[in-house]
């Protein structure tokens, strides 16, 4: 079954707001762009979970570079843990990319409200001061493989799982902890999109290149001016969002 078509004016204009919101998340945050960008293409404009997975993934990666871009010329990009997680993510990435057309739409939507609460709770801890340290081997393995899963089955780049660990275990600042988390948002996201080759054909893609092209002019301007912005505020706020999205979620699916 293939999204309902979007082609008529006032979806393409809800698609450039959509994708405002979007990239002003992932500008400021380094994050949450595909936990925004599913549920409003399956909400709002009728996409099915897996057509609203692949086009989530084609948004958040052309934000994510936008957003990339800035915190690359700051310095504010840990390269060599970036391309590792991506590297040793391959392997489930691929793999539950290429098995996500095969499950139910309640297994996608469950399982992606669940992601919610998990990254809604991650982003309420408090960070702790401390001596920036290297990420140890297995630590990286592990984030790794667990990012890969979830950005191959829902589109989602694994920020929210890189930021915290980043911040709070290994105390790295938080504009680095973000400009690392959209690197890795980026190598997860081209490699997901294309796992996902067999949905392209389900995507109707005017509202989504709307949305990305919304998503790539914010998300570079909320870059630049995240530094200005209270983090911890930001975190709060869209951790709420992300709770109330994960409920909205849960009784569409199951009521």
């Amino acid at each position: 079954m293939g999204a309902v078509p979007h082609n008529c004016p006032m979806e393409i204009i809800g698609g450039l707001l959509a994708g405002g919101f979007i990239g002003a998340v992932l500008g400021f945050i380094g994050a949450g762009g595909a936990m925004l960008s599913v549920p409003i293409l399956l909400y709002i404009f009728g996409f099915t979970p897996q057509a609203a997975t692949t086009a989530a993934i084609a948004v958040v990666l052309a934000a994510a570079i936008s957003g990339l871009l800035p915190k690359i010329k700051n310095k504010e990009v840990l390269f060599k843990e970036a391309l590792t997680i991506w590297a040793i993510g391959l392997v489930t990435n691929v793999g539950f990319s290429l098995i996500a057309h095969r499950m139910a739409d309640e297994v996608i939507t469950t399982g992606f409200a669940l992601v919610l609460v998990a990254a809604g709770t991650s982003m309420l801890k408090k960070p702790v001061a401390g001596v920036e340290k290297k990420v140890p081997l297995l630590w990286l393995i592990v984030i790794s493989l667990v990012i890969g899963v979830i950005t191959g089955l829902f589109g989602i780049g694994g920020g929210f799982l890189a930021i915290p660990i980043l911040v709070h275990f290994f105390k790295n600042p938080q504009g680095k902890a973000a400009g690392t988390s959209l690197a890795i948002i980026v190598l997860n996201s081209i490699t997901a999109f294309f796992g996902h080759y067999q949905s392209w054909p389900d995507v109707t893609w005017t509202v989504p290149i709307a949305m990305a092209i919304s998503a790539v002019v914010i998300a570079g301007l909320a870059s630049i001016k995240s530094g200005q912005m209270n983090p911890a505020t930001l975190r709060i706020g869209f951790a709420y969002v992300l709770y109330l999205i994960a409920v909205f979620t849960l009784v569409e699916t199951w009521i």
